[in-house]
């Protein structure tokens, strides 16, 4: 959520830079709802003011004698005012919030506007893999070793879904045990949250109200629940409602959870297999920090998603995000791709966000400095692997003439293999 008295004060920056990422908004109506607000606050106040100055009035008065019939009368009306006001300064207050809660975070302003036709390569980690044979897609591939089982998984379950089998599942849980041990390394905490979240986790989060048909809701639940989307939503949910101390900060938290999405039925025709699908694993990152640290924060996460790549030995790009191709929330992003060969493009495996006071206004989750002060804090967030991709960018990759696949280095000591072959 944005700080209003920034809304106020900065009219023309805001709606500059909202436009970069593609908001055209008119921020006369809310700004006049805030002056009302104030002076219906105001006014309220000082009724409130004239209702005690009357009643502390009323036993002198006795005391003299005096008739206090009139004084009763009048704080009578007085209060009865008050009702009329303070339902205006609800009514009011309800329109400022539904505002203030649709719009997007305001893009960082070096973030080039436009959407991700604007995006631009920053990175690039080896060069891109050159075969001597015809190469099979990693459908071909996942099918022919039986790692993964597509046609069952759609008897169950239905399009866009897939079933690991055998060694494919043994792959996946090899590239989580990786993500965690790495993660843990670097002086994470491991966190495993909850699947089903309540409506203030989405709102936190930044994704309700604007993308509450993008999450699988639970029928005839009470409060109602929602299949957490990604692990980033739990986590910065972590601290909702507290106040931590500076010397706190920063929080790491990273978890492992399946994801799902309801919009992942919307996909390209290209996007066969584990590109695109309703369930997939991921390992979020996520750290709750001060302001000050938070561009140093956001440095790290995307240095250590980037690694964990490397350390895969991929070919890979990163990208910063133009202001129209941040998520809702996000004030900036840089995409870790990692290139797949059949198709011949990059394919995001990993977000790394800074959400600066955004989510933490709409979660209040704040922190005290030295002095007492309270502050919001910033929130930022990483995927720290998503692995539907991964397994596509491996197999592909790393495929061999005969069909089978080399295993990662740093995979083999949780799989057991050096190359996965067909079954004689």
């Amino acid at each position: 959520m944005l700080d209003i008295n920034y809304v106020e004060k900065h009219q023309e920056e805001v709606i500059r830079l909202l436009a970069n990422k593609g908001w055209e908004v008119d921020l006369t109506e809310l700004v006049n709802n805030v002056a009302t607000k104030r002076a219906l606050q105001f006014k309220i106040e000082q009724v409130k003011a004239e209702v005690n100055r009357l009643s502390a009035s009323v036993p002198a008065l006795k005391k003299q004698g005096q008739n206090v019939t009139p004084i009763f009368a009048q704080v009578k009306q007085l209060n009865a005012s008050n009702v009329e006001a303070e339902q205006a300064l609800k009514a009011i207050e309800l329109k400022i919030n539904e505002t203030l809660f649709a719009l997007p975070n305001l893009p960082d302003p070096d973030l080039k506007p436009g959407g991700k036709e604007n995006n631009e390569v920053i990175e690039v980690f080896g060069t891109k893999p050159v075969f001597d044979f015809p190469i099979k897609d990693h459908v071909e591939l996942a099918t022919s070793l039986k790692l993964v089982d597509y046609a069952r998984a759609a008897k169950m379950s239905g399009a866009g879904t897939w079933i690991y089998t055998g060694v494919g599942a043994e792959l996946e849980w090899a590239l989580l045990n990786f993500f965690i041990q790495q993660h843990l390394k670097d002086g994470y905490q491991f966190i495993l949250p909850p699947h089903l979240l309540n409506e203030d986790s989405g709102f936190t989060a930044g994704q309700f109200p604007k993308f509450k048909q993008d999450v699988f809701w639970l029928d005839g639940i009470e409060p109602k629940r929602f299949l957490l989307p990604t692990a980033e939503t739990a986590l910065v949910n972590f601290h909702r409602q507290e106040i931590l101390k500076k010397d706190e900060l920063p929080k790491k938290y990273f978890a492992y959870t399946p994801c799902y999405r309801s919009e992942a039925g919307s996909y390209r025709s290209e996007e066969r297999g584990m590109i695109r699908g309703y369930q997939f694993n991921k390992v979020e990152i996520v750290q709750y920090t001060t302001a000050e640290g938070s561009d140093a924060a956001f440095t790290e996460m995307v240095d250590k998603a980037a690694n964990l790549v490397k350390l895969l030995g991929l070919h890979f790009q990163v990208s910063k995000l133009a202001a129209g191709d941040c998520s809702h929330s996000m004030a900036r992003t840089d995409d870790i791709e990692v290139y797949i060969p059949s198709m011949g493009i990059y394919k995001e495996v990993s977000s790394a966000s800074n959400a600066r006071e955004y989510q933490a206004r709409r979660g209040m989750m704040r922190y005290r400095d030295e002095d007492g002060k309270i502050h919001y804090c910033h929130t930022l967030n990483a995927s720290g692997l998503a692995t539907s991709r991964l397994i596509p960018a491996i197999l592909e990759q790393y495929q061999l003439r005969d069909g089978s696949v080399k295993v990662p280095d740093v995979l083999v000591p949780f799989i057991g293999k050096t190359i996965i072959k067909k079954e004689q």
